[in-house]
C-alpha cells in the first residue's frame, strides 16, 4: 500500500484534528477554567469554544467519511477506485473542515446561558445546542452505524461463501472484522453520546444537570481523540508502520510516496 492513497489522506486529516485537540483545546481549556476571573463572555473563552467545536466536529466528521470510504472498499471493491479517488477524498475533507468551521464560528458567537465564567462546557441557547448536536453527532452517528452494519453484513456474507473451502481461517477473519467494527463504533459512541445527550436535555430541563457532570462528559468526549489512534494502531499494521516512519524521520525521504506499508 502506498502512502499517497485516499484512505491515508483521510487518516491524516483525522490525525491532524485529534492532535490539535490535544495541543490546543485541552491546555487552553484548563488554563481558562483555572483562571476563574475570566468571564464566559471573554474573547479568549469565545475563541477557545470555537476552536473546541471546530476540531471535535472535524474529528467526528472525518470518522464518518472514513466509514463511507470503508463501505465502498468492502461492499463495492470493483468501483472503489472510481468513486473514492484522491480528488473526491480531498473534496470530502475540505467540506468536513469547512462545515466544522461554520458550526464552530456559529456556536462561538451565539450567546451563553446561565454562565458567569469560562468553563469546559458553554451553555448555549436551546436552538443552537440542538442544531449543533444534530449536525455534528446524531446524523454522523446514524450514518456510521448504518454503514458499519452494512459492512458487517457484507463481510459475513463473503466469509460464509468462502468458508466452504477455507474452513476456520475465514472464521478467524470474520471474528476480527466484527471485533474491529464493534470497537470503532463502541469507542465513538461511548465517548460522545453522554455529552451530546446532556447538550439536548439541559435546555429542556431548564439547565438542572450539574455543570461538573456535563464537564466530565465533555472530557470523556475529548478522550475519543486520544483513543482513535490507539484503536487504529492496534488493529491495522499499516497504521503502525506509517507511525514508525513518522517518528523515525523516514517520511522525509524522497521516495517515501512509493513506500509499501506492511
Amino acid at each position: 500500500m502506498k502512502l499517497h492513497t485516499p484512505t491515508n489522506y483521510l487518516m491524516l486529516s483525522l490525525a491532524v484534528a485529534d492532535l490539535l485537540v490535544g495541543l490546543l483545546v485541552l491546555p487552553f481549556s484548563v488554563v481558562l477554567f483555572v483562571r476563574s476571573y475570566w468571564s464566559g463572555q471573554d474573547l479568549l473563552c469565545t475563541i477557545r469554544g470555537s476552536i473546541d467545536v471546530i476540531l471535535c466536529n472535524s474529528s467526528i466528521l472525518n470518522l464518518c467519511i472514513i466509514s463511507v470510504d470503508r463501505y465502498y472498499a468492502v461492499c463495492h471493491p470493483l468501483s472503489y477506485g472510481v468513486k473514492i479517488n484522491s480528488r473526491i477524498v480531498r473534496i470530502m475533507i475540505l467540506v468536513s473542515w469547512a462545515v466544522s468551521v461554520l458550526i464552530g464560528v456559529g456556536l462561538g458567537l451565539s450567546p451563553n446561558q446561565n454562565q458567569s465564567r469560562c468553563t469546559l462546557f458553554q451553555n448555549k441557547s436551546q436552538r443552537s445546542s440542538v442544531m449543533g448536536a444534530m449536525f455534528t453527532f446524531f446524523i454522523p452517528a446514524l450514518i456510521m452505524s448504518s454503514v458499519y452494519l452494512k459492512i458487517l453484513m457484507v463481510a459475513q456474507k463473503q466469509a460464509r461463501s468462502i468458508q466452504k473451502t477455507s474452513g476456520s481461517t475465514v472464521s478467524k477473519m470474520e471474528r476480527k472484522a466484527t471485533k474491529t467494527l464493534a470497537i470503532v463504533m463502541g469507542v465513538f459512541l461511548m465517548s460522545w453520546t453522554p455529552f451530546f445527550l446532556c447538550v439536548n436535555l439541559n435546555p429542556v430541563s431548564n439547565y438542572t444537570i450539574p455543570l461538573h457532570a456535563v464537564q466530565a462528559f465533555k472530557l470523556l468526549g475529548w478522550s475519543n481523540s486520544m483513543l482513535n489512534p490507539c484503536v487504529y494502531a492496534f488493529f491495522y499494521s499499516w497504521f503502525r508502520s506509517a507511525f514508525r516512519m513518522i517518528i523515525t524521520g523516514k517520511i522525509f525521504q524522497d521516495d517515501i510516496s512509493n513506500c509499501k506499508l506492511s
